[in-house]
């Protein structure tokens, strides 16, 4: 921490702090916060040089050189621009600043007093610190007596975190409610990874954080890259969007890939921020969800022509000649050739002739962030296809990668373990992923409240998931006789379910199902889930808190962090653990908080710790103490960790699998590459939704055993016949970041209607325009059989006709049930599994009508309900509290 003394008298001194803020998860490039007289002044990137000389960080700052040009470690970091904006989150008309209660909520499980219809449409009421902390105690005690110790269900195994350490979120009410009895666990799914998780796995294991599905170890890979690659292909890969989860160092990568002469490709249904942020990128469109169709396309140009490595796949991998019978039609009659796959994925056939010739005679690396080529139905099966490309170009040779999130790093640092995990952990606080007796997936809550009991295959916990987890098969609730019950009590760490997972409209009427008798959420916004709660308890943004972080996951170095905190709490406002030790005082006094709150002093675990006795004890167990003192740490405020000895020497990613595969198997049965998946065959023998072997699957009806039916060639289509790309968006992270008003100026964030109201775009191609009678700045509702989401018509090229993109993570604006303002697009997602033994969600590639809404039907709607149309509102900032909470002027 610094202090900047005044230049004169009508200037006060500033404070400033370093933090890194990735919106969710860990991470994120440092930044400085300066404040003054208790308030933030404004977020900026640091300097390294601010507080070292070049000389002390000469071993921590890697460089090299790759075809005559230089690219090194930055000295200046390079936060997502999230978090240089985030004072106006922190300071946002929207914050919850004191603990809020549904004015015809009342505690007991009076169906009269809960009133579990009037969630997201009654208002709220300020209460106390204590009257919150009583209810807990007393609703907890009471659901748990009446239906059983698992009758409450925790959510939230990530969530508003923000790269918090010691207050990490998501878990810190697992902490106590598995010290005061049971619960039942909101598992968090594969959401990120979906197709690499439930398809990849299959082909090359378990990989990153044993269980993501992505190739493990991302040691050197852009210096790999940089050195050999001659083409690189981001396949739902918009980096200069999905980076600022932690960092916008990637755009300095990519601009240098560029200068030395590596072609940089996007196939993506939207011209990409990437493709118009960069001229020499080449953009090939295609439609949402048809990756599988396309990647077949170019494998029949390979098998044809030559274009593979037949050596490799001889040495590497299993069951080519079954990929090949499906490829040249063998197997069904119908060769995958360029007309059959552009007929299914809108790319002209010559288009993918030239694509697969290029591909298949230049090293070519794959690179996204995740994708939501992954992220649709049956995402399985792209997963599968992206794998089978890089094998049959020999997989792990010179520039011959698979890039992802965790491999961004330039260098491994001496006392980093894995490319995928910081190097400062929590010591628990927040119990994330901790076995639980009863559980449900993130994806199948609103079915499991709404129908009382569910089964799914899998865990499917997000990482620590083996392959085999996916051939066991799970209930809810368990046996009455081992603890089983019904939930009827919701606490949330992460009120997003509705806009970030799948079946928004369901989970909201899940939440008014008169079973659910208590819904409590924390959140530093009353936003999106919360709108539905009986109890929303406010939550402190990350600089209001005295913390140690570490970065990563997308920056180019990692960075060790000690802080203060900047300014005081937001109103009263507590972090989820200060939250969880309060409630805890409640149930089992000052003994039960202080199990709570642990640490090392002195080598040996102690409790009832303060914040600054944990910042020590974080630091001292961590291998950050081997290289700096404490007292250096604290006065630099951060450090960055000296480069492994023999960083240079480490073989990127595959490479030790590609040159000897025998003895550097893959995490599969035979380890080798598997096109064929004889686990998937022996287990699943009749599943035609996720065969042996990745195909094109286009679905049917629920009648005839499929689980979706969501392509352009259906019979839905018929009556809802655009595809909806719903990525995410460019101007804020998830739905973090929505309710910015910087970001909300900018022509692309949002749609002014001639009602006042900023919309959620909904980006239309002129073609299609024209044929609806739709005009760019006209409201639009974008619907299905699920419900109806209004947005602003975008009238461009960028996005390819048939489809229409609205990214995902706009926060609700309910109207009624099954109707929504905001342009939450989630919630008219399929509210059911990827396939059926896959419960991921499917969340993007789905069906949908577009109308114009027009001023008699917007009228109608006025008049039909005025509540929701007369509730407070800011163009600036959107939907915010004074519409949800009496009393606010």
């Amino acid at each position: 921490m610094t202090e900047k003394m005044a230049n004169g008298p009508w200037q006060e001194p500033e404070t400033t702090i370093y933090r890194g803020m990735a919106c969710g998860g860990t991470g994120g490039e440092l930044s400085a916060v300066d404040s003054k007289d208790g308030k933030v002044v404004r977020i900026r990137p640091i300097r390294y040089t601010d507080e070292y000389t070049m000389d002390e960080l000469k071993d921590s700052l890697w460089s090299f050189t790759a075809r005559g040009k230089t690219l090194s470690c930055p000295v200046k970091t390079a936060p997502p621009y999230q978090t240089l904006a985030y004072k106006k989150r922190i300071y946002s008309d929207n914050r919850v600043k004191y603990p809020l209660k549904r004015v015809d909520w009342e505690p007991g499980g009076d169906p009269e007093k809960v009133n579990a219809q009037n969630r997201g449409k009654s208002k709220f009421v300020r209460i106390s610190w204590d009257e919150a902390c009583d209810i807990m105690a007393s609703e907890i005690t009471r659901i748990r007596e009446k239906y059983g110790e698992n009758a409450v269900l925790a959510v939230g195994e990530d969530g508003h975190c923000q790269s918090k350490l010691i207050h990490m979120v998501g878990g810190n009410h697992i902490n106590l409610l598995m010290r005061t009895g049971g619960y039942t666990r909101e598992v968090r799914t594969p959401d990120s990874v979906e197709g690499f998780y439930w398809g990849a796995k299959f082909v090359w294991g378990a990989q990153v954080q044993a269980g993501l599905g992505m190739y493990d170890n991302g040691w050197n890979i852009i210096e790999d890259v940089s050195e050999n690659a001659q083409m690189v292909v981001m396949q739902a890969g918009d980096l200069e969007t999905t980076q600022n989860y932690a960092s916008q160092w990637m755009s300095r990568v990519m601009r240098f890939w560029m200068d030395i002469g590596i072609k940089l490709v996007v196939v993506d249904p939207f011209c990409t921020y990437t493709s118009v942020c960069h001229d020499e990128i080449t953009w090939i469109p295609l439609l949402p969800n048809t990756d599988v169709a396309l990647d077949y396309g170019m494998m029949y140009v390979w098998l044809t022509e030559g274009l593979y490595d037949a050596e490799y796949v001889r040495t590497h991998t299993v069951g080519f000649e079954q990929l090949k019978a499906y490829v040249l039609g063998e197997e069904d009659g119908v060769p995958k050739d360029p007309r059959w796959a552009s007929e299914r994925c809108g790319v002209e056939p010559w288009t993918i002739k030239a694509l697969a010739r290029e591909w298949g005679k230049k090293a070519t690396t794959i690179l996204h962030y995740c994708g939501c080529h992954v992220r649709g139905p049956y995402s399985h099966e792209p997963g599968r296809t992206e794998v089978y490309k890089l094998a049959l170009q020999g997989f792990g040779g010179p520039g011959v990668q698979q890039m992802h999130l965790f491999t961004y790093g330039g260098a491994k640092q001496q006392i980093r373990a894995t490319c995928s995990g910081p190097f400062l952990f929590s010591e628990m606080h927040a119990m994330q992923f901790m076995p639980a007796d009863q559980q449900l997936p993130r994806t199948l809550i609103h079915r499991a409240i709404q129908n009382g009991h569910a089964e799914w295959w899998g865990s499917p916990q997000i990482i620590f998931a083996t392959r085999d987890d996916q051939f066991e098969k799970y209930v809810y609730p368990i046996p009455e006789d081992e603890g089983g019950a019904e939930v009827h009590m919701l606490w949330s760490e992460k009120p997003c379910n509705e806009t970030c997972w799948n079946g928004g409209f369901e989970f909201q009427e899940a939440m008014r199902n008169p079973k659910m008798e208590f819904v409590v959420t924390n959140h530093p916004w009353l936003e999106n889930d919360s709108l539905f709660a009986d109890l929303v308890l406010p939550v402190t943004t990350p600089v209001e808190e005295a913390d140690v972080v570490g970065s990563g996951m997308g920056d180019s170095i990692e960075v060790a962090a000690i802080q203060d905190a900047a300014i005081p709490p937001v109103g009263e406002s507590m972090s989820d653990y200060e939250i969880s030790l309060a409630i805890a005082e409640r149930m089992g006094g000052k003994a039960l908080a202080d199990s709570m709150a642990t640490g090392m002093i002195d080598g040996e675990m102690a409790a009832g710790l303060t914040i600054a006795q944990q910042q020590r004890s974080e630091f001292e167990r961590s291998k950050v103490a081997n290289e700096i003192s404490w007292e250096e740490f604290k006065k630099h405020g951060f450090y960055i960790p000296k480069l492994a000895k023999n960083w240079r020497k480490l073989k990127p990613n595959a490479r030790l699998f590609y040159e000897d595969p025998e003895s550097f198997p893959v995490d599969t049965e035979s380890g080798k590459l598997e096109f064929f998946s004889q686990e998937l065959l022996d287990n699943f023998p009749d599943d035609k939704e996720r065969g042996p072997l990745a195909k094109w699957i286009e679905g049917g009806s629920e009648a005839d055993g499929w689980s979706h039916d969501e392509t352009l060639r259906g019979e839905r289509a018929k009556k809802y016949p655009f595809l909806v790309n719903a990525c995410t968006g460019r101007w804020r992270f998830h739905a973090q970041c929505d309710d910015i008003t910087w970001h909300r100026e900018i022509p692309t964030a949002k749609v002014k209607a001639y009602d006042g109201y900023l919309y959620e775009p909904c980006w239309i191609n002129p073609v299609d325009a024209e044929k609806l009678g739709i005009e760019d700045g006209d409201i639009v509702k974008v619907y299905n059989e699920r419900g109806v989401v209004l947005a602003g018509a975008k009238i461009s090229e960028r996005i390819q006709p048939q489809s229409v993109m609205v990214n995902k993570g706009s926060r609700s604006d309910p109207i009624a049930p099954g109707f929504d303002r905001g342009g939450n697009i989630n919630l008219i997602s399929p509210a059911g599994p990827i396939s059926k033994h896959c419960y991921g969600f499917a969340v993007s590639g789905y069906l949908v009508a577009v109308e114009k809404v027009t001023k008699e039907e917007m009228d109608g709607w006025v008049k039909q309900y005025p509540e929701a149309f007369e509730r407070a509102y800011d163009p600036a900032s959107g939907s915010h509290y004074a519409g949800w909470v009496e009393g606010v002027e």
